[in-house]
């Protein structure tokens, strides 16, 4: 597994969390935003920890998902 399919992993169980995407196993659309925030949050720290140490294209990928992660998680609280 390389870093973008890592930090894919992770955008995609956010929106699992933010009920975008279906349960692999049962199919359903359910929403826990305490776990999406925590997703999203690793992801930042990650962000964080990273800067300086990836690929542009790696860069462009991590700032892109984040930012629409963190606007799909604000939409769903304030919903």
């Amino acid at each position: 597994m390389d870093f973008a399919s890592f930090i894919f992993s992770l955008s995609t169980s956010a929106l699992l969390h933010l009920g975008e995407v279906p349960d692999p196993v049962t199919q359903n659309r359910e929403k826990n935003l305490t776990l999406a925030k925590q997703t999203i949050d690793i992801l930042g720290m990650l962000q964080e920890k990273t800067r300086g140490n990836l690929t542009s294209e790696e860069e462009k990928m991590m700032e892109t998902l984040l930012t629409d992660l963190r606007w799909r998680y604000v939409r769903e609280v304030k919903s």
